[in-house]
Parts: C-alpha cells; sequence; structure tokens
C-alpha cells in the first residue's frame, strides 16, 4: 500500500500501481494420493464432476469418496443411473460433516451403500479405471468400479495474501457481513465506513467466486459476484 494505491509485485519482478483489486484466484481440489491416480484422472476418477460423468456409470458400479454435501449430492444424483453407489468415508457415519437431510435421502434410496472406516488405497486400469483398492476396516478389498468421484474438499488460493487480507482457518478470504462478524474485524478495518458485501478488511480489495468465504461453488455464483464486485469497485473509486 502507497498512497492509497495497492502495488502489485508480479512474478517477473514487475509492479502495478492500482486504486482497487478483484481477487478472483479460485481453489484447487485436494487430490487423493494414491498409486495409479494420477495417470487415471480423467479416465473414471474425477474430482467434483458427477453430473457430466453419470451417463457414462449406467448400471455399473460407482465409488464416492468424501462424506461432506457435495457427495451426498453426488451419490443421489449417480443413483439414478449407477447400479451401486458406495460412499467410502474414514468415521464412523455422515452426521458429522453431512446435513440430515441429506442422510434420510440416501438412507431412503436402496442402491446406496455407506462404507464407513474405508480408504482408498490403490486405482487399477489400463486406459480407464476397473478397479479400487480398498482398505475396509483394516480388510483389504479388491472391487470392480467404472468410476470413482473425490470430494475431499478444495484449497483456496491465498496463501500471498492472507497476511495483508483477512482469512478464514481454511483460508479463504472473508468479506462484507463475514468480516464484520470477525473477532479481528475491529482491529483490522481503518475507515468511516462498514465494508461493501464483497470487499475484504483492505479498503478497495474485493474478492469473488470460490476463494471468497461463504461462496456458492458453482460457475454462475462466481460469475455473478464478478459483476458484483465491479459495481463495488466503481462506488469505492466515487468516494
Amino acid at each position: 500500500m502507497q498512497d492509497g494505491y495497492k502495488v502489485l509485485t508480479l512474478s517477473n519482478g514487475s509492479e502495478i500501481r492500482t486504486r482497487a483489486v478483484v481477487l478472483t484466484m479460485g481453489v484447487s481440489y485436494r487430490t487423493l494420493e494414491v498409486p495409479g491416480i494420477e495417470s487415471l484422472t480423467g479416465a473414471g476418477v474425477y474430482y467434483g464432476a458427477a453430473r457430466t460423468e453419470a451417463r457414462s456409470c449406467d448400471q455399473q458400479d460407482v465409488y464416492i469418496v468424501g462424506g461432506g454435501n457435495s457427495a451426498g449430492q453426488a451419490a443421489m444424483y449417480l443413483a439414478t443411473y449407477a447400479r451401486r453407489v458406495f460412499i467410502l468415508i474414514r468415521g464412523e457415519s455422515l452426521a458429522a460433516s453431512m446435513s440430515a437431510y441429506l442422510i434420510e435421502q440416501i438412507r431412503q434410496t436402496p442402491n446406496i451403500e455407506i462404507l464407513p472406516f474405508t480408504q482408498v488405497r490403490e486405482v487399477r486400469g489400463q486406459d480407464h479405471l476397473e478397479e479400487v483398492v480398498i482398505d475396509n476396516n483394516g480388510q483389504r478389498e479388491v472391487r470392480p468400479a467404472r468410476a470413482l468421484f473425490v470430494f475431499i474438499g478444495a484449497k483456496p488460493s491465498t496463501e500471498w495474501i492472507c497476511s495483508l487480507a483477512l482469512c478464514d482457518a481454511k483460508g479463504f478470504l472473508l468479506t462484507g457481513r463475514d468480516l464484520v462478524a470477525d473477532p479481528r474485524y475491529a482491529a483490522s478495518w481503518k475507515h468511516n465506513r462498514e465494508p461493501y458485501l464483497l470487499e475484504t478488511c483492505v479498503p478497495g480489495i474485493f474478492a469473488a467466486g470460490d476463494s471468497r468465504a461463504g461462496a456458492m461453488a458453482r460457475v454462475a455464483s462466481a460469475v455473478g459476484e464478478g459483476s458484483m464486485a465491479i459495481k463495488f469497485v466503481h462506488q469505492y473509486l466515487d468516494e
């Protein structure tokens, strides 16, 4: 920060001085680190792509890794196509990580099975996923699989900015009302007004899309937030 301007230093060492910045860094999906995963990613192993691949799983067995709402929603959608859907979780149940309504829907869907205390140890296949090797409560099993969908969370690309702007415990940027509700807000916000809806704790720096705390992980939502952020940029510049 220099005289009200933000100074961005690029990877080649050059600098850009600007009054306002919109951060849209997105996230990177956490990967499953097991043998065979790299060669089969996109060929039977997918990260958050259940809807686009569901039809190719018609009347076959598919596996889901993860116990959050995204995993539950994917399981319900896949169950309309696949013969069987297996949800693999490390813990005892879904109660700690999934909404009650989804758990109830899964319970009432006969071709969805939850495998507690289970982890993937290896994936196998030539040109496409053919088998998953799992550790099921201490027992090693090799099972045929048409697809493996991984929902183990995402990491925001915010490491470089969290020393300047406030982030939550997972690294997502706090903006607007979420920022005001944070106990660090009073010490971090230096302005005679409250932050705009998508504004970080640094006046004139805005965040939109998946790297923002509380954002919906949807393309349409990210596009809408980007448009809103530009509106707030104009308001900020008019001050």
